[in-house]
């Protein structure tokens, strides 16, 4: 049984051939790419479930390869970079990527976050199935000038222009607009949006709180209130 599809952009040719065949025993299918060049034809030509990337790269930044990709598919992208660097990670982050797993790393690990961010993913399409099956008042919340629909996984401005919000973003923001006038802590946005163990070090509730504010506008700082040492919360304009 294929537990799904990989695509793997390394350029070190011995890293992929240890991840190929590791995964390939576990069930996966392995698709490669060493560089940047042959990326654009691995996304055209595959139906992927994650994608892994380096972001060393011969002929570009991997960075710069995850807006691409983005364009391409909504398969989870978990970066796998030697870069330890807080900056670089927020960066990839706040780009559009899922995750960040610094090298050396162990590979019952790098499979654990494949389950986790393919379940993640698998998750929010039976949820979008189940609810364009049975649509309910709720399943539109109207907050400041925008309109949250559950239904389509959708944002909405004023004018019915979808606002861009990647899923992780969507389930933020919904966990706050559903608990109005109510402070959540990270550790429960992170329980309510993500799997895995929660870490008081760990920026990305925060970093996603940003983008959330962008696309918002004006009305971001307004909607979305930073509580101190606490969490966030979500303010209704009166």
């Amino acid at each position: 049984m294929n537990k799904g599809a990989v695509l793997l952009i390394d350029d070190d040719e011995g890293l992929r051939t240890v991840l190929s065949h590791y995964f390939e025993a576990e069930g996966y299918s392995v698709i490669t790419a060493k560089d940047g060049a042959e990326v654009s034809n691995k996304l055209a030509a595959e139906q992927l479930d994650v994608i892994l990337l380096d972001l060393v790269l011969p002929d570009t930044d991997g960075t710069s390869l995850i807006p691409v990709i983005r364009q391409s598919t909504s398969a989870p992208i978990i970066v796998v970079s030697g870069k330890n660097d807080t900056t670089e990670k927020i960066i990839c982050l706040e780009m559009g990527a899922d995750d960040y797993l610094t090298k050396p790393f162990e590979l019952r690990e790098l499979k654990a976050r494949i389950k986790v961010a393919m379940r993640r993913a698998n998750d929010h399409k039976v949820d979008h199935a189940a609810a364009s099956e049975t649509v309910t008042e709720t399943d539109v919340i109207a907050f400041g000038r925008f309109t949250l629909d559950r239904d389509q996984y959708q944002v909405f401005d004023k004018d019915g222009n979808s606002v861009d919000f990647t899923i992780g973003e969507f389930q933020l923001l919904e966990a706050l607009v559903t608990s109005p006038k109510r402070t959540l802590s990270r550790e429960q946005l992170f329980e309510k949006t993500r799997d895995g163990k929660f870490d008081i070090y760990d920026r990305a509730i925060d970093i996603q709180i940003g983008r959330i504010r962008k696309k918002l506008g004006e009305d971001g700082p307004i909607l979305i209130k930073t509580m101190r040492g606490v969490g966030y919360m979500y303010a209704p304009k009166s």
